[in-house]
């Protein structure tokens, strides 16, 4: 058994791989399995020619940068690791019996433990302390098991839309004046054909409804609430998934469905799907049926129970404290020091296999997938329903915390965005296994700030960048210490939340390059963007440009009508690079200029021992040529400390006043004498020294034959026996 199973991976990884390869866009000659490999067509168009022999037209080349294989660091796309293997701790709960000893074909067994119902679990329907009040025919109330009245509503006979509907109320009444199940009605009434619809109640709707009467079997543990501020993990079979989505389904969770500030789960997002049901618009009836053919899909029969999915899916909400947030001023990381790929075609979940696909998230999460919301969070969940249960015990993201979703299985295909959204038919996930038994798809929800008309501008505020480079970073932050999968990404908070693409994407940009994760980003159909952010990642790595310079310019950013912030960041890039070469420039010709004198220097010096020693060359020793060469460059000093003073003294002569200036100059006449150049000075004193035949007082040098070391004049003179002050000595 051991021995097949292997044998299955193995061919799901081979199949996977191929399915990968098709799915991203044919490129005839590209050295993409060197990693190292930074090769940028700069000039690539959007379609590209006729290929050697094959003149047929070949598909167009959307992507800019690198190829999406450099984001996979030239690695296959499932040979990173995502998070670790399943261990069950007190942060980690798992609600199935851990190691699994199930075969690889049949789902794990339900682990058990004490039922709990408090304010840190999950109230579920068949708790023995779930009751509703139940109005009696006399007219009294009495309280009666909630489990009871949902069992008793649903295995009655339910033929019609409107049978559904008052079978779920029943157990609801509070909500009697308040539900109307239009959406339903118009699905199975209108929208699907009549064969369609007897196939619905006949088959599913029963299957539906065994499942979710199977909750007690088949969770026997409490479900911890992923509650704020905490760090912790939840793992739950794929079954006992499809079972609480069943009953998510039929409306069964108690205190779910008031709407009240301050009851008990107003932080929580809504579970049951009333709120889907009295929906409108078409792109609410393609949401159902995406979620019928998941039950269709996860559903046994009487007979046949070979359907049931049997992995696993876990989910991991992160809490970051403020001081471990990173300091962005101080990052040094180099924007285009990882790897980038960016594409106007594909989508996330399409070509950004292996990689931490992102989810641009509600706080509450799951958003308006139970409502008439179809954007990006909302379509993703109806293709992967098991996504949806979170939104049974994830409390409302804090600005500083993230959800982390490993396992989960896409069932649904589909074409078109909001209003045009559209079902697409089944879809059969190739994604391989983890060692737990967790699909290889791992999606990250963050959400980020919306911004209203009146208040986009408000959103280059220091503080809310600040914000969003956060909550980026508790999203892409890797765990292990094996070396992080990329990220695909995109628009992030962009569209209905009113956020710049190009802040986005810079502030995605910043968090890969401090995480050193790889980029993927997905620009869905947007050719500018594309490019503007192709033309500032080669602006980038000619610059070496990191985190903190970037963070910078953000920082000083505002807006303007007629620069917008690429035009800020692209100008302030190119400015910042003329002005380093011209530093570089000035440094050079400085470091010139100082060569220069201290050759001058050099030549003056030995000018001046030469100078010297051929005006004493009758009594030369060491000592004395080590005395000259000394000598020599006091002189040269004691020069250029008298050309300062000279330049002092005309600067201080320059600020007198120019009245009195000008009569001074008038009343001494025209002056002809001028300051001696140095070279003047030394050539003067050669001729002196010529002149006096040697002769002349030379108070530079020292003659006592017991001065050992350079002596003044004076010292010489004091040392020596016999002679008095004043009294020359034979050599003179």
């Amino acid at each position: 058994m051991q021995l097949i199973a292997k044998n299955n991976r193995n061919f799901n990884n081979f199949a996977v791989f191929a399915h990968f390869h098709l799915l991203n866009n044919k490129r005839s000659a590209m050295d993409s399995s060197n990693n190292s490999s930074m090769e940028v067509d700069e000039e690539r168009a959007d379609s590209s020619g006729a290929n050697g022999d094959n003149a047929e037209a070949s598909e167009p080349i959307h992507w800019r940068c690198q190829p999406i294989e450099s984001v996979h660091r030239g690695l296959q796309p499932y040979e990173l690791e995502h998070l670790a293997a399943v261990h069950p701790t007190p942060l980690h709960r798992v609600l199935y019996r851990h190691p699994i000893r199930e075969a690889m074909d049949e789902p794990p067994l339900p682990f058990r433990a004490t039922a709990r119902w408090d304010s840190e679990h999950v109230r579920l329907p068949c708790a023995l302390e779930s009751k509703y009040p139940v109005e009696a025919e006399d007219g009294s109330t009495n309280i009666d098991s909630r489990w009871g009245m949902i069992e008793r509503a649903l295995l009655r006979p339910i033929t019609t839309s409107k049978q559904l509907q008052e079978a779920i109320l029943s157990y609801n009444s509070t909500y009697k004046a308040h539900w109307s199940f239009r959406a339903l009605h118009q699905l199975l009434n209108e929208e699907v054909d009549e064969s369609e619809a007897k196939v619905f109640f006949e088959d599913l709707l029963p299957r539906i409804i065994r499942l979710a009467l199977r909750l007690p079997e088949l969770v026997q543990a409490p479900i911890p609430l992923l509650k704020q501020n905490q760090t912790v993990l939840l793992t739950l079979s794929q079954q006992q998934i499809s079972c609480l989505l069943a009953n998510a389904f039929l409306c069964t969770y108690p205190r779910r469905n008031t709407l009240k500030r301050k009851s008990e789960y107003s932080n929580f997002p809504d579970i049951n799907f009333n709120r889907l049901y009295q929906s409108t618009g078409a792109a609410v009836y393609e949401k159902l049926k995406c979620l019928l053919h998941y039950f269709r899909r996860v559903c046994p029969t009487e007979r046949d129970a070979s359907n049931v999915p049997n992995g696993v899916v876990t989910f991991v909400r992160r809490s970051a404290k403020p001081e471990s947030n990173p300091q962005w001023d101080l990052s040094a990381a180099q924007l285009a020091g990882i790897p980038v790929h960016v594409n106007a075609a594909g989508t996330i979940e399409d070509q950004g296999v292996g990689l931490l696909q992102m989810d641009f998230a509600n706080k509450f999460i799951g958003g308006g997938v139970l409502g008439h919301g179809c954007v990006q969070e909302e379509i993703r969940f109806v293709i992967c329903p098991e996504l949806m249960v979170s939104k049974l015990f994830t409390e409302c993201l804090l600005p500083s915390e993230a959800l982390w979703i490993l396992g989960a299985e896409r069932y649904s295909n589909y074409t078109g965005y909001a209003s045009s959204f559209t079902w697409g038919g089944n879809h059969e996930d190739l994604t391989p296994r983890d060692s737990s038994r967790r699909r290889q798809t791992a999606i990250v929800a963050i959400d980020a700030l919306s911004f209203q008309q009146a208040s986009m501008q408000s959103q280059y505020r220091e503080d809310l960048i600040l914000r969003e480079l956060n909550k980026a970073s508790i999203g892409f932050k890797h765990w292990l210490t094996t070396p992080p999968p990329g990220v695909a990404t995109g628009n992030w908070g962009c569209g209905a939340f009113g956020g710049d693409a190009h802040l986005k994407a810079l502030i995605q940009l910043m968090v890969c390059a401090h995480h050193n994760r790889p980029l993927a980003y997905f620009t869905f159909g947007n050719l500018q963007l594309r490019d503007d952010l192709h033309t500032l990642w080669l602006m980038f790595r000619e610059q070496r440009t990191t985190v903190q310079q970037l963070w910078a310019l953000l920082r000083s950013y505002k807006l303007q009508p007629k620069q917008t912030l690429y035009q800020f960041v692209l100008q302030e890039i190119k400015q910042q690079s003329q002005a380093a070469a011209t530093t570089v420039k000035c440094v050079a010709a400085a470091q010139q200029e100082q060569k220069q004198e201290q050759e001058e220097k050099a030549a003056v010096v030995a000018m001046l021992a030469a100078t010297l020693e051929s005006v004493d060359s009758s009594n030369s020793s060491s000592n004395q040529s080590a005395t000259v060469a000394a000598t020599a460059e006091a002189i040269v000093a004691a020069a250029a400390a008298a050309a300062a003073e000279v330049v002092a003294a005309e600067a201080v002569a320059a600020a007198i006043d120019a009245t009195v200036a000008t009569k001074s100059r008038k009343a001494a006449g025209p002056s002809t004498s001028r300051q001696l150049t140095l070279l003047e000075m030394l050539d003067q004193h050669y001729v002196e020294g010529q002149a006096n035949g040697g002769q002349a007082k030379r108070q530079h040098l020292s003659t006592s034959a017991s001065c050992s070391s350079i002596k003044t004049r004076k010292d010489c003179e004091d040392d020596a026996p016999g002679t008095s002050k004043g009294s020359k000595t034979p050599q003179e």
